[in-house]
């Protein structure tokens, strides 16, 4: 009964999606994660875009047209009698009047040097550039992530399929003590405990399944899939061929220096911040720049709009500015700018700390790693080896389920054991490729 509910279940399971570990990789690298801070970095990109614009011909035009009504004035005005022998100042009365203002201008500027400006648009750019580092950085981690969830889906199939042998065995060896119990050569007690620990070995791979449901929603929602496709991870071929030897520590810091995109982000958060305390030096400069203006004005449309031989006012200047005194506010900018340039230094000398040692950490990791592996595959053969000698005793009666069962355990915890080192090996590699910064490197620098 149980063995016909459980294959009952395992029908409803709706078929999986195959996935290998290169794709893994790279939807890994485009994920939500990853997208944003490519965001991010085209955010960036348009702050240089800003930053260069008033450095080029800034031209408007400007039309306008209103007027105004001037009503009764009291004024004092010089009034004369009719020879004009007498003249006085008097209080007199004008009447309302209403007159148009009409215009048409076309305003060019041109800046001709101001440093502040030229620094910003270089500190833009140093950025810009760390910003890219920032995404470079947040792409390999979103991969590193994906690998992790793909071997770690890979391994929970891999144990369903130990698993499901060692259930195999289990009802072979209770098939032997069947007939061994029927031929009279052992008692009822070795088919009753053949029993029960296939009854076990059934409850251990039905747990098992729950798991592999969780890591298949797991990497699927990493990767932007939706949550509830079945994905299957593909059997990777590295795992398949020997692991080779990690490389020289010096040979790992020296591609991490080079390679690691954090480190590259900071350099560049560094060289803004030494930007930054140019732009505030640059304070202390003057600003030269040129103004031109064409200008069509009176107070009727026809003749500024309409009459192009009137009406017509053309200027331009060269002006020169320069803040000699500013409240020592230029003083403080450039005291404030030198403290975020120090503190980028170290954040950036800090961080190459971690990243070395992370470098030694992630390489003496794949070492040992690899150690256990080839002893985890020794204890494999072995343990196979002592199964298939306590079978051949049960067989000749010489032996009992006890023995047979106690020997299927340890070839089934080996084959686990080998399985999870194996894994563990690659898990190893790709964390030490990613803490030199050589996970993809057709993204690095």
């Amino acid at each position: 009964m149980n063995a016909l509910l459980f294959a009952a279940w395992v029908a409803t399971v709706p078929a999986a999606t195959s996935i290998s570990l290169d794709e893994a990789r790279a939807q890994g690298r485009t994920n939500t994660q990853a997208l944003v801070s490519l965001l991010e970095a085209t955010r960036s990109e348009q702050d240089v875009r800003l930053a260069r614009s008033p450095l080029l011909p800034q031209l408007s035009l400007n039309s306008s047209a209103g007027g105004a009504l001037i009503g009764r004035q009291r004024i004092f005005a010089t009034v004369c009698n009719e020879d004009r022998s007498i003249c006085e100042q008097q209080a007199v009365e004008t009447p309302s009047t209403d007159r148009g203002s009409f215009e048409l201008s076309l305003n060019l500027t041109q800046l001709i040097y101001d440093r502040v400006r030229w620094k910003q648009l270089e500190q833009s750019g140093a950025v810009f550039e760390a910003a890219q580092g920032q995404a470079r950085e947040q792409q390999d981690t979103s991969e590193l992530e994906a690998i992790n969830r793909f071997f770690t889906l890979y391994r929970t199939q891999a144990t369903l399929q130990v698993l499901e042998a060692t259930v195999r065995r289990s009802e072979e060896q209770l098939e032997r003590a069947q007939a061994l119990f029927e031929a009279g050569r052992v008692n009822r007690g070795e088919e009753l405990s053949a029993r029960v620990n296939l009854g076990n070995d059934r409850i251990n791979l039905l747990l098992r399944q729950a798991q592999l449901v969780q890591d298949r929603g797991l990497l699927a929602v990493w990767l932007a899939r939706p949550g509830s496709e079945p994905l299957e991870a593909q059997a990777p071929e590295s795992l398949l061929q020997p692991p080779p030897p990690p490389p020289s520590f010096e040979q790992a810091i020296a591609e991490a220096r080079q390679r690691r995109p954090l480190l590259v982000a900071l350099q560049q958060q560094v060289r803004a911040a030494s930007l930054g305390q140019e732009v505030a030096r640059a304070g202390y400069w003057p600003r030269l720049l040129a103004q031109g203006s064409y200008s069509r004005s009176g107070p009727e449309a026809r003749p500024v709009f309409a009459t192009p031989r009137l009406q017509n006012t053309l200027s331009g200047a060269v002006v020169l500015q320069w803040d000699l005194f500013t409240g020592l506010s230029t003083d403080a900018q450039v005291n404030q700018a030198r403290a975020q340039v120090r503190t980028a230094q170290l954040n950036l000398a800090q961080t190459e700390r971690e990243v070395e040692a992370e470098v030694q950490r992630t390489l003496q990791l794949l070492a040992t790693q690899i150690a256990t592996a080839q002893l985890a595959a020794e204890n494999r053969e072995t343990a196979a080896r002592s199964l298939s000698l306590a079978e051949e005793r049960f067989k000749a009666g010489a032996g009992s389920t006890l023995e047979v069962r106690d020997a299927q355990l340890k070839l089934t915890q080996s084959e686990l054991t080998l399985l999870e080192n194996r894994v563990n090996v690659e898990i190893a590699r790709f964390a030490m490729m990613r803490a030199m910064g050589t996970l993809s490197p057709g993204e690095s620098k």
